[in-house]
């Protein structure tokens, strides 16, 4: 995709990640939008919309003031995300379980929702979603926070196909551990223990190449010392009925 000049707009762009990605994609010539509770740092948006993501009738507004103010969306990278309190399932409480579903599945669906109409208007896109690598296996230190990544892993790779004819690609980026204030205090540990953490960069980097990518309905793994790349997922055990052996489910409309 050639970004000279396209609008692309990040959620949870203000820290960390979506920081990183909307330099990058400043870099490449792209008019960046925040969508954000904290304002982001001066001059790294062109447009910067102190909101709750995760609110559904926020929205609506948030891709109507970033079209009328800037142009068509481009790219949307659907950034923003939390982890629990607490990894013992016994103490996760009903508001903590509400906090992290809702920022980091529910804003992804409205976000997709809402973006796709508008994207299809103006001839297509392409929308990155920041999932994890607890998207891909399973991450004991966080059980709850692991759900939310695999259900945003099974939306790309479910809704993608149905968003082809509509040119629009939906790829999500699944890094390792990122420094970023997300992990706050467990960075040193880590780093005390010789583990490798991920820059806010190097997930950027990959957020670009799944942009950049022809592909859809991808999820880009990212570590330390390797290149991002797309994860080759195991196809499932199929049907040995006779006459209709490995047969996939026709798509019912």
């Amino acid at each position: 995709m050639e970004l000279q000049g396209k609008v692309a707009l990040i959620t949870g762009g203000s820290s960390g990640i979506g920081l990183a990605t909307g330099r990058r994609l400043r870099e490449a010539g792209a008019q960046i939008a925040v969508a954000d509770l904290r304002p982001p740092p001066d001059g790294a948006a062109d447009l910067a919309l102190q909101v709750d993501v995760a609110d559904p009738s926020a929205w609506p507004d948030i891709v109507d003031q970033v079209v009328q103010r800037l142009g068509p969306i481009a790219v949307a990278h659907l950034n923003a995300g939390v982890t629990t309190a607490s990894m013992a399932i016994d103490e996760l409480t009903d508001a903590e379980y509400r906090r992290v579903m809702r920022i980091n599945v529910d804003h992804v669906v409205f976000g997709v929702r809402t973006l796709v109409p508008s994207m299809g208007r103006h001839g297509g896109g392409v929308i990155v979603v920041t999932a994890s690598l607890a998207g891909l296996t399973g991450f004991a230190q966080d059980p709850v926070y692991t759900l939310t990544k695999h259900a945003v892993v099974g939306l790309v790779r479910g809704l993608a196909p149905q968003l082809e004819s509509r040119h629009i690609r939906l790829h999500a980026v699944c890094p390792g551990i990122v420094d970023t204030p997300l992990i706050a205090d467990g960075a040193q540990t880590l780093r005390d223990a010789g583990f490798p953490l991920l820059s806010p960069g190097d997930v950027a980097e990959a957020v670009m190449r799944a942009v950049e990518h022809d592909g859809t309905g991808e999820c880009w793994y990212v570590q330390p010392g390797r290149e991002p790349a797309t994860f080759a997922f195991r196809n499932v055990p199929g049907p040995r009925t006779p006459g209709a052996e490995g047969m996939r489910p026709p798509l019912i409309v």
